[in-house]
């Protein structure tokens, strides 16, 4: 495998990134609004966000990816393979840190609240200044977890022609004739980036559970 494989590779890499990333920051936004609704105390969007929810953790990613690139093409809403992966993926993961993260408001205990509510803070006050900073320190070894999800689950994205880097591997490997030596150069490139944010998420599991023992 020579340097313009390597390259190509490379470039597929970064292509893997930008989406993840696209992915992370666009679901993390609506994610949040996601959880807040969930945890608003108003039956009608805490109903709507948990079909929301369950809706995408109860269907295959790659479903859900023909659907946005595919199936809405047929009603006039025609995309290109990166805007469509794009939407995917932040849909994809505005459920599922929804999720995390209406877990976490969840499980500040109730007398923050209480006693923000006792100085008469406002909702918004409340949130930012004191539930949701508590909040984002209980979700985050589980949000760095689905973000290694995240990466890997980016290799889907080539089913509908976005060449990412499984999908480079894929076109790598038909041209030289090697898979082996190709799956096995992406597979370290895939573990590069996913090791190091996993070792990351279990220190800070263990170093935010350190103080409660």
């Amino acid at each position: 495998m020579g340097l313009p494989e390597y390259l190509f590779l490379l470039q597929g890499l970064k292509w893997t990134v930008l989406l993840s990333c696209i992915g992370f920051v666009g679901g993390g936004i609506a994610g949040l609004m996601v959880a807040l609704a969930r945890t608003s105390g108003l039956p009608v969007l805490e109903r709507a966000t948990s079909g929301y929810i369950g809706l995408f953790q109860g269907t295959p990613l790659l479903m859900q990816l023909f659907v946005v690139y595919y199936g809405l093409s047929l009603v006039g809403l025609q995309f290109e393979a990166w805007q469509a992966v794009a939407i995917g993926f932040t849909l994809n993961a505005s459920a599922f840190l929804g999720d995390i993260w209406r877990g976490s408001i969840e499980a500040v205990p109730r007398g923050q609240t209480e006693a923000a509510r006792a100085l008469s803070l406002g909702y918004v006050s409340r949130m930012r200044d004191v539930v949701l900073p508590q909040a984002l320190r209980i979700s985050l070894p589980a949000t760095i977890g689905f973000l290694v999800q995240l990466i890997k689950g980016t290799s889907l994205a080539s089913i509908v022609g976005f060449t990412e880097l499984a999908r480079a591997d894929n076109i790598v490997s038909n041209q030289i004739f090697k898979p082996l030596l190709v799956f096995g150069v992406v597979g370290a490139m895939y573990f590069a980036l996913c090791w190091p944010l996993s070792l990351f998420g279990s220190w800070l599991e263990r170093r935010l559970a350190a103080p409660t023992r």
